[in-house]
Parts: C-alpha cells; structure tokens; sequence
C-alpha cells in the first residue's frame, strides 16, 4: 500500500513507493530533469544560514539551507565553506552544516557569492 500527499492544485508532491515529487513534470525529485535545468539558470531564493544544537550534546553546528544546487555543487561549495572557516562539517539532506558557529562569515561569503542571504 503507497501512501501519496497532494497539493490543493492536485499535483503529486510526495509518495511513499517514490519520496518527495516535482510537482512540475510529476517524476521523482532524484531523478527530475526540469529542477536541474532551473538550478543551472538560477541560484533560487533565500539561503538560510543558521545555528543549531539539536541532536549533537549541545555542541553547535552552522547549518546553511535552501542551496538550489546540485548534489556535486552542493559538495563542492561544502568543501569550499569549510576550508574558508577553517573547520570540519558535512553536506546532508541538501544542508551544509559545518562545525561551530561561524554565522557571520557565511552570510558574507555567500553575499559576495551572489546569493540572498538571511542569517539569523
């Protein structure tokens, strides 16, 4: 038995035999091809750059959200924003989280990037 959820407009955004579905062409997010020709044209809307300690014993991690890149850029940027703080961190569910609270140097690295960015 698959579950699946549908937007009032009736378009399929997530089933349980497949995950989360563009609702623009109706396949996979995994494997759509119109977001990946969108995330070429475009660096998308707001990146959210914040702090959180949920799940890590109080030790805080940086986590940047809202990256309209694909999974190799997406690494590579991770890459890049970790050798730029001078820390570790990872690149999970499409978020950068990296190693201690370096808020304030990412919103301006991704500023000067071209990136919208909201820090909190």
């Amino acid at each position: 038995m698959s579950t699946t959820k549908k937007r009032e407009s009736g378009a399929l955004v997530y089933s349980t035999a497949h995950g989360r579905m563009c609702p623009e062409c109706g396949a996979p997010v995994d494997r759509c091809s119109c977001r990946d020709a969108a995330n070429e044209s475009a660096t998308g809307g707001v990146v959210r750059v914040s702090r959180s300690t949920k799940g890590r014993k109080g030790k805080g991690v940086t986590v940047i959200a809202g990256l309209s890149l694909g999974d190799a850029a997406l690494a590579e940027l991770g890459r890049e924003l970790k050798k730029k703080c001078g820390s570790g961190g990872t690149v999970k569910n499409r978020v950068i989280e990296i190693q201690g609270d370096h808020r304030d140097l990412l919103v301006r690295e991704l500023g000067v990037r071209g990136y919208t960015v909201r820090g909190s």
